[in-house]
């Protein structure tokens, strides 16, 4: 889609108009359904994801500034959604495991980007990706299996050396590295999927 649609497109958002924003569900609710699955995981979520988008996409129209493809804007809108959703499950799994790593919980939400910004839309892009990734990394590496988490959270986070974090999980040095190895294995696997998802549309050509 060209700029000039885009432009009528958030036109008509802006004016209110229903028949703009079936439009949008039409052209972008397949691909932000397909982004939102591969973060969720399940058909109900996603599906709720993909609604939540286009209510936002409608309701934050007027703040689109057109320095970005509109693919781009809604796409960056399905991320920040998705991992809202999955910071508020991770939240209710954390409230059943009360022992969760203290300094994990600090390196995840530091206080300058806790929870999803007021008006990220006039973020600066590398700063609003280099905050995408953060949410990603702490979203993956929570999804991670216990026994593959802990030595990630305590070599790659809080720096231990092996024989620390061996000493520290009561596991053989061999034992923590090939937990360490798997892990981070399953954490380029779901961090992969952050890289392609935001480029689901063609690059986009210098703007005018």
């Amino acid at each position: 889609m060209d700029r000039t649609q885009d432009r009528a497109l958030i036109a008509g958002l802006q004016s209110g108009s229903h028949e703009s924003l079936r439009q949008i569900a039409d052209l972008y609710g397949p691909r932000v359904y397909q982004l939102a699955m591969r973060h969720m995981k399940n058909r109900e979520d996603a599906e709720e994801v993909t609604q939540d988008v286009l209510m936002k996409v409608y309701r934050k129209a007027g703040s689109f500034r057109g320095d970005a493809a509109l693919s781009s804007w809604i796409y960056r809108i399905t991320f920040n959604t998705a991992m809202s959703r999955l910071r508020q499950r991770y939240s209710a799994r954390a409230a059943e495991q009360p022992r969760d790593n203290a300094r994990f919980e600090a390196w995840d939400q530091p206080s300058h980007v806790q929870g999803e910004p007021a008006d990220w839309s006039h973020m600066p892009d590398d700063e609003l990706l280099r905050l995408e990734l953060r949410q990603a990394v702490a979203a993956a590496i929570r999804d991670l299996p216990e026994i593959y988490r802990q030595p990630i959270i305590l070599r790659d986070l809080e720096g231990l050396t092996t024989e620390e974090a061996s000493t520290r999980l009561k596991l053989k040095d061999e034992t923590l590295k090939s937990r360490l190895h798997r892990g981070r294995l399953l954490l380029r696997e779901r961090l992969r999927v952050f890289a392609t998802g935001l480029t689901l549309h063609r690059p986009t050509t210098a703007y005018s």
